[in-house]
């Protein structure tokens, strides 16, 4: 009989007309409990597939519910669930996409009024039901022309669209009771599967993310494989709200943005200032101790420069019109690179030059949709935190671990601990040799192993001119954000035809890192704002210390402690109103400031300061230098020393 073989080795056989479902729960019920779907000789498949009955064997992997991938086929079984149920509540309805997301998915409506609350609690309910009839999700395949008929038929015409655009022959159609859609699956063997699911928002989406195209509506939702889970989801989502950056930003007057000026253009007000001047110093600071030279370039370039690095080409639709200037076009820039190049272009370099480093934060302008554009997380014009490094292929690793290495140390230092690191291989669109690529995987694996950082391959997505690591950060409610990036560069030196004088005396051509450590400034500190909920460390925030007199009598004295903390180089304000104590404690505690310094005549006969801290609350009184000592051992960034 033909067998089946399981990841441990163990061994199944079958008959004719079982399907891996009966194999499986013959083999281990709580195994079959834990599975969604599995893999067959490394393809996935679903659960009420029947095996090949021709094959002598066939090994099997079960794709568990607690796996990213086995949650990704419940979420989109989920998904179809939601289509069937709006399909089946509101007339005439036509249907869009519905993809998995991050921690769940959403499906797009074509349907004549936007979602109401009350729709979405009706759709819930209904999901409920279809979900309690458990009904089987069937598989069939298509030929195209059938699949089109179908849904011509059906009045589907999106579908019809995505169809047209499927390369092979046949498609995926997935039944579940009386509700067929197109997919290409796996799914759940059933809708009773789904335990555990949340409607959370509606809103609109233009068909395939093009404005030109038909405002669809969409219905956001989230599920997990447990309610534990759900709920532990919910609550983060409420605690997310709590640190929206955009509220929190407003509350505290640190940024703004306005239409008088344009969509996704940032306005930093003083106390985001402020904290975004702190950032930057640090940031030149601690580049000029690792061996980085700083430059600053222009912020608009000749349009021939971005024909030559290929960012014409390949970058077109994020960049804005060309601009005439003494009858030649120009645009500002979307990149830093180029002009890095073109800097170090400006005289022979020779082998003994190498490494170089250049860093720079550079401003650059991209065109966004004005859908995507979300505070200070996507805009149009933002500062990168950017360098460019050139060296031998002998320096390439090595360049790399220490780049790996100064990354870390700055996100630890604003109070960022735990990464996930990424190795995004060759795209199927890509420029240069195939050697060429090999060399630079080969030398940011290297560096990874090297650095005993736990990593993860994500294949074929390199950008189209080299191998990239990229690194996330998870802040204090467990959300990852992009922001660091590490990429390998052999395209833009060919192209800008960028040598060296090698040891022999010959021309060779320097291999090139772009980095970002941050990101972009504005996105680092919308991350920042929302990791903290707006209470920095002492060594970020605005406003360190303020002052708040008990009456009028005791301002002088503020005064003298004022510029004796400004003088220590802390950054202090004085509230003097003839105002309440407790309505001042209370003010100073809504804008998050770390220590605030109560002064009546008890402190001015003495000269002392009665703090209250933050995080502590009140202090017992003590003098002016004791206090500047307290507070200078916390007024550090939190990431130690960089080796």
């Amino acid at each position: 009989m033909p067998k089946v073989i399981f990841p441990d080795g163990a061994v199944q056989e079958y008959s004719e007309g079982e399907n891996f479902l009966d194999i499986i729960k013959a083999f281990d019920k709580k195994l079959l409990k834990k599975s969604v779907a599995l893999k067959v000789e490394g393809v996935a498949k679903d659960l009420r597939s029947k095996p090949d009955v021709t094959a002598k064997s066939l090994s099997i992997e079960p794709i568990l519910l607690d796996s990213p991938e086995g949650l990704d086929i419940y979420r989109h079984s989920a998904a179809h669930v939601m289509a069937e149920a709006v399909k089946s509540l509101f007339d005439g309805v036509k249907l869009g996409i519905g993809p998995t997301i991050d921690n769940g998915f959403y499906y797009d409506f074509d349907v004549e009024k936007p979602f109401t609350p009350e729709d979405l609690d009706k759709v819930d309910a209904r999901m409920r039901e279809i979900i309690k009839g458990n009904h089987k999700f069937e598989p069939r395949r298509m030929s195209k022309a059938e699949a089109v008929e179908f849904f011509k038929e059906a009045n589907e015409p999106y579908k019809v669209e995505i169809i047209a655009d499927i390369p092979d022959d046949t498609v995926g159609i997935y039944t579940q009771g009386d509700f067929t859609d197109l997919c290409r699956g796996p799914h759940l063997p059933s809708t009773g599967y789904i335990q555990a699911f949340k409607l959370t928002s509606a809103a609109g989406a233009y068909w395939r993310g093009d404005e030109k195209n038909r405002m669809l509506q969409r219905i956001y939702a989230t599920a997990w494989g447990t309610k534990a889970e759900l709920k532990e989801h919910l609550r983060r989502l409420e605690e997310a709200k709590k640190r929206d950056h955009r509220k929190i930003g407003k509350a505290l007057d640190l940024f703004s943005t306005s239409e008088e000026i344009g969509s996704g253009l940032v306005l930093w007000h003083p106390k985001g200032a402020a904290i975004r001047g702190i950032i930057e110093d640090f940031w030149k600071s601690e580049h000029r101790k690792s061996g980085y030279d700083i430059i600053y370039t222009p912020h608009l370039a000749r349009v021939d420069l971005w024909k030559t690095s290929g960012h014409w080409d390949f970058y077109q639709e994020n960049l804005f019109s060309p601009m005439d200037l003494d009858g030649q076009e120009y645009i500002v820039r979307p990149m830093n690179c180029p002009f890095h190049i073109e800097i170090y272009k400006s005289r022979i370099r020779s082998y003994r030059d190498l490494p170089i480093r250049y860093a720079e934060l550079g401003t650059v302008y991209r065109y966004e949709r004005s859908g995507v554009l979300h505070g200070l997380l996507r805009v149009r014009g933002f500062t990168q935190d950017d360098a460019h490094l050139f060296t031998t292929p002998d320096q390439l690793e090595g360049e790399i671990g220490d780049v790996l290495e100064f990354t870390l140390y700055i996100l630890k230092s604003f109070g960022f601990n735990e990464f996930d690191i990424y190795l995004s291989t060759r795209p199927d669109k890509y420029v240069g040799s195939l050697d060429d690529w090999a060399q630079a995987e080969g030398a940011l694996k290297g560096a990874l192993e090297a650095s005993e950082l736990k990593y993860m391959v994500d294949p074929g997505e390199g950008v189209f001119y080299g191998p990239k690591i990229d690194i996330k950060i998870k802040d204090v409610i467990g959300r990852s954000w992009q922001c660091s990036t590490i990429q390998v560069d052999f395209n833009l030196p060919e192209r800008f035809n960028v040598t060296y004088r090698d040891e022999e005396g010959g021309t060779s051509r320097p291999i090139m890192i772009h980095r970002a450590l941050m990101g972009s400034l504005e996105r680092f500190f919308g991350c920042l704002i929302e990791h903290y909920a707006g209470a920095f460390p002492l060594w970020l925030a605005p406003v360190q210390v303020i002052l708040l007199t008990v009456t009028d009598r005791n301002n002088d004295y503020a005064k003298t402690v004022q510029k004796q903390l400004q003088r220590a180089g802390f950054r202090v304000e004085l509230d003097s109103r003839n105002e309440k104590l407790g309505f001042k404690i209370r003010e100073s505690e809504l804008q998050k400031i770390p220590y605030s310094l109560v002064i009546g005549d008890k402190e001015a006969e003495t000269l002392t300061v009665s703090p209250r801290s933050k995080q502590a609350g009140a202090m017992d009184a003590i003098a002016m230098e004791e206090f500047i000592g307290l507070i200078k051992k916390e007024n550090v960034p939190q990431g130690g020393e960089l080796s």
